[in-house]
């Protein structure tokens, strides 16, 4: 074994919207925040600095609650780790998550105290909470090392990189180039080069053509891309790289071995496991889901954090594909995306199914839409009437409607719905089957119907009425 230095593998954690990425962007003097939906890191990635004191691998993890698996993950991997607190927030509920990935990953750690420049900044404030929680600093009868960084003025960012290359030398942080190989995924994802894996070496060397194993699949390497996305032919210790040639996407957070049989790689799984669509049991209050995301990564996170009346019966990563589109029709479910797409051929499919495919590239609103779509189901449960046609009744109008499902009775409290929108809810005061007065129109009876107040609905319009 011939051990020799190597860069450190740093990651970021804290709170969302403290700065990780805004510190890195600045460290990097990169723009990484500015290219991402809503300002928020939605997976989670590894870049190279290279700087006076040193080389440093960067793992950048998001700071959205949704994402707590990823946060711990990247804890698990990294050689020293950088607790961010914003001065003005100080400590938060994901502040004191990372600190606990942090203890039982039992990881070297530097507190970051950021936007020190801001008028409600409080960094005494910050560093009591802290020590609330059971971080003692240097000078203050502690051990852990920080600094006050402004990303604005550029202070303390030289101070930090001394701390981080002071820190690895320190831990002894090393790695054999020649020894076994161990690189751990980061995140997965598909794209029209297939599947590709991200992942940091721990130790030994990438090559390509070389066959890797974890415990879930295995693949022979057939291409390899740097950090800045070049192809490459081997990565050494301490450094990210992007991997082809996988056919099933390993687990993230997964050891990637060598394997020392050579010559016989396969792309099967070891384990196989027949690939069969089954379908959730979903009740009429229950929204059936398919799950499409960019990543492995992203798609943990969405699924853990999807409400428990939002029942998944199908999900995977890449693209929407016509197959996606059949199953949901075939099972009546909501296909949703989360930083992936549906192509232009599979959305005209889903149009004429009558499958909606909705897309969001920002965790939150995706969940919020979610309960939006999960409440209105469980309105559907006295009875649904489709607006088909609209006539004038002494300056009203009266809603020619035919009942779909359940019953529609007089005074019910209705909510009418255009598509997955609310136009607005409303009370019926008139009930009528021809000119006659009724009570009650039940499912498969066309019915008139008067409001109040008066909604400016058209046909095609749905009315609903909940218990």
């Amino acid at each position: 074994m011939k051990e020799s230095k190597r860069p450190p593998i740093v990651t970021v954690l804290g709170h969302v919207d403290h700065g990780k990425t805004s510190l890195l962007d600045a460290l990097r003097q990169t723009n990484i925040q500015g290219r991402e939906a809503g300002g928020i890191t939605q997976g989670i990635g590894a870049s190279v600095l290279k700087s006076q004191e040193g080389t440093i691998t960067f793992v950048d993890t998001p700071g959205h609650a949704a994402f707590s698996q990823m946060r711990a993950r990247g804890a698990k991997v990294a050689d020293i780790v950088l607790l961010v607190v914003a001065a003005d927030d100080g400590v938060m509920p994901q502040t004191k998550e990372a600190i606990s990935y942090i203890r039982e990953s039992e990881t070297p750690m530097i507190v970051v105290i950021t936007k020190i420049d801001l008028p409600a900044a409080n960094i005494e404030r910050a560093i009591s909470q802290l020590e609330e929680e059971g971080i003692f600093f240097e000078g203050r009868g502690g051990t852990i090392p920080w600094v006050k960084t402004s990303i604005k003025t550029k202070e303390g960012l030289n101070e930090l990189l001394e701390l981080i290359e002071l820190m690895a030398q320190v831990e002894g942080i090393s790695g054999d180039p020649e020894g076994d190989l161990e690189a751990i995924v980061i995140e997965t994802n598909k794209d029209k080069r297939g599947a590709v894996v991200s992942v940091v070496v721990r130790n030994g060397t990438l090559k390509s053509g070389q066959v890797l194993s974890s415990q879930s699949t295995k693949a022979r390497v057939r291409g390899i891309f740097g950090e800045r996305n070049q192809p490459v032919k081997e990565v050494f210790p301490g450094y990210p790289a992007l991997i082809l040639g996988f056919t099933d996407l390993p687990q993230v957070g997964e050891s990637l071995v060598g394997d020392h049989k050579d010559g016989k790689a396969t792309t099967n799984k070891l384990k196989e496991e027949p690939a069969k669509k089954f379908f959730a049991e979903v009740s009429d209050k229950q929204l059936g889901l398919v799950v499409k995301a960019a990543s492995a990564g992203s798609l943990e996170a969405l699924l853990a954090s999807l409400p428990a009346d939002a029942v998944v019966i199908d999900s995977s990563v890449g693209e929407v594909s016509e197959s996606d589109v059949f199953f949901a029709k075939t099972s009546g479910a909501t296909i949703l995306t989360f930083g992936t797409k549906a192509p232009s051929g599979v959305k005209k499919l889903a149009d004429t199914e009558g499958v909606k495919i909705e897309t969001f590239d920002i965790i939150y609103k995706l969940l919020e839409r979610v309960s939006e779509l999960v409440e209105a189901k469980k309105l559907h449960t006295k009875g649904e009437a489709e607006i088909v046609d609209i006539f004038p009744y002494e300056k009203l109008k009266v809603a020619g409607c035919r009942v779909q499902k359940g019953e529609i009775k007089k005074g019910d409290r209705v909510i009418i719905m255009r598509g997955d929108s609310e136009l607005g809810r409303a009370t019926i005061t008139s009930l009528k089957r021809g000119k006659e007065d009724i009570g009650v129109a039940k499912a498969g009876e066309d019915c008139g119907i008067i409001f109040k107040p008066q909604i400016d609905f058209n046909k095609g319009d749905m009315i609903l009425s909940a218990v």
